[in-house]
This record gives C-alpha cells, sequence and structure tokens, in this order.
C-alpha cells in the first residue's frame, strides 16, 4: 500500500479480505460473538422496508457507485435486500429496552419520527459499512451478505461497523442503556490521549475550539469516512483495520490530524 497504493484494490482487494475474514470466522480463538439464525432472516425480510434515512442513504451510494463504475443501474434492489438482512440478522442479537434517553449520533433527525430515539429502534439509521462492503464487492449481494455474516464474528465488527453493537446482548445493559458503544470510549478515547502525546497543538486547538476530536472521528468512523477520503483509501482503511487490528482505526485518524495540522492551527489563529 505504501509503495503503490493501486497495487492492492478492486477486486483483488475484495477476494482477499473475503478469503480472510471466511477463514477467521472458521477459528474459534477468532470469534468473539454469537452467530444468528439465516434462515428466520431471510422469512422477516420479505415484510419489512426500509425507512426514509435508509433509502436516501441507498440513493446516494447507488449514485455514488455508478461514478466509480463499480455498480449498475438496478443495484439500489440488491442494496436495499443487503440492508434489510442486515437489519434482521442483527435484530436476532438485540435486547430489548425502553429508554427515554434520545440518542440521534447514527440517524438523520430530519427524517426522524418526533419522539423517536435510536435506542428504541432497532436499526441505528444507515448502515454505511454494509454499504461500502456492497462496493467493495461490486455490488454483488449474495457476496457482501455471507462477508457480513462471517465478519459479525470477529471483534474488529464492533468498531468498523457501528450498528453491530446496536442494543446488543453482548454488552451490559447499563452500556446499552447509555448508547455509548466501544467505538466510543475505546477508539475516540484512546485518539484523545494519543493526540494529546503526538500532535498537542491540534489538541489545544480542538480545546480552544469548544469541540472534541471525538466528535469528529466518530463522523470519520460511523460513515467509513465518506465525503473525506476517496475511495482507494477508504477501501486502504477498511483493510488495514481487517487484516492489521482495530488499533488501526486509531492510527489513522491521528494520521488525519497530523495531514491537515497545518490547516487546523491556522483556522484557530
Amino acid at each position: 500500500m505504501k509503495a503503490r497504493a493501486d497495487a492492492i484494490s478492486g477486486k483483488i482487494l475484495a477476494e482477499l479480505l473475503e478469503r480472510f475474514v471466511s477463514l477467521l470466522s472458521e477459528s474459534q480463538a477468532d470469534c468473539c460473538f454469537s452467530t444468528g439464525d439465516s434462515e428466520a432472516v431471510a422469512a422477516a425480510v420479505r415484510s419489512e422496508s426500509l425507512s426514509p434515512a435508509q433509502q436516501l442513504g441507498v440513493e446516494m451510494t447507488v449514485r455514488y457507485g455508478k461514478s466509480l463504475n463499480l455498480l449498475q443501474e438496478d443495484a439500489a434492489d440488491g442494496l436495499s435486500f443487503v440492508l434489510l438482512s442486515c437489519q434482521q440478522f442483527l435484530k436476532q442479537q438485540q435486547r430489548p429496552l425502553v429508554s427515554s434517553l434520545h440518542i440521534l449520533s447514527w440517524c438523520h433527525s430530519a427524517v426522524l419520527p418526533k419522539n423517536s430515539s435510536c435506542l428504541q429502534e432497532c436499526s441505528p439509521g444507515y448502515d454505511w459499512f454494509a454499504a461500502s462492503v456492497f462496493l467493495l464487492m461490486s455490488g454483488d449481494e449474495k457476496t457482501t451478505l455471507t462477508f457480513l455474516q462471517q465478519f459479525s464474528h470477529l471483534l474488529v465488527s464492533a468498531f468498523l461497523w457501528p450498528p453491530r453493537l446496536h442494543r446488543s446482548i453482548h454488552l451490559p445493559l447499563s452500556t446499552v442503556e447509555s448508547g455509548i458503544y466501544p467505538v466510543y470510549f475505546c477508539t475516540a478515547h484512546n485518539i484523545e490521549m494519543l493526540l494529546k502525546a503526538e500532535l498537542p497543538f491540534v489538541s489545544s486547538a480542538f480545546h480552544r475550539s469548544g469541540f472534541t476530536p471525538a466528535q469528529i472521528c466518530l463522523h470519520w468512523i460511523t460513515q467509513c469516512f465518506w465525503n473525506y477520503l476517496d475511495w482507494p483509501e477508504i477501501c486502504h482503511y477498511l483493510a488495514l483495520c481487517i487484516f492489521l487490528g482495530a488499533d488501526y482505526q486509531i492510527y489513522l485518524c491521528i494520521s488525519v490530524f497530523r495531514h491537515l495540522q497545518q490547516d487546523i492551527l491556522q483556522h484557530t489563529e
């Protein structure tokens, strides 16, 4: 990746990720999360439909995929099926929850019903990670679903795929009720600690602005860096974290801040 960024891309990268995740998912030592009932998922999908926010996300993804020459005109149906399948698959591992806490971290508040809460919904909004995998697999819905189901067993899925642990039975009830998930109290916390040590001026600039680096990084990570990195770089981000571990999510965010350091300091002035 450092010598020739285009050497690992497209179908080569997709096949490499597919094989790697498949091998890990067959190893009990590498699997942290339980599996679900795929037959029940297939039956439930037929009676479900996407929310307005998800439909907007599908349109955006297909438009983006076509501009990259990765998707065909009819890709919207395949992506919708993938998102509904993921929603039902993850729903099997969610606990019922009644909470008055309103958290809109992954939702588009403009299209949310009045008095709704992400904690009460089965889906926390548009699934940017699943959409990214769909593009990575060139719109092949069967390959995408197989990959996501195998990937969901792995620990790294808790950090790359935010909806993975939404209301999850794999988290303590107190954590679920708080709406604060590992991508925040692990990744974002470590980013802030590293930023103080590696880039103290950037850390100070954030402190003076009234924003925290965690806010920005959560936005980047939740959307898989869409609209911030080019598509090849997004693919490399996913590959690095899957191949080398979720801690590379932290290192990449620090690298982006280092790259933007001069701009950040100029804007602060």
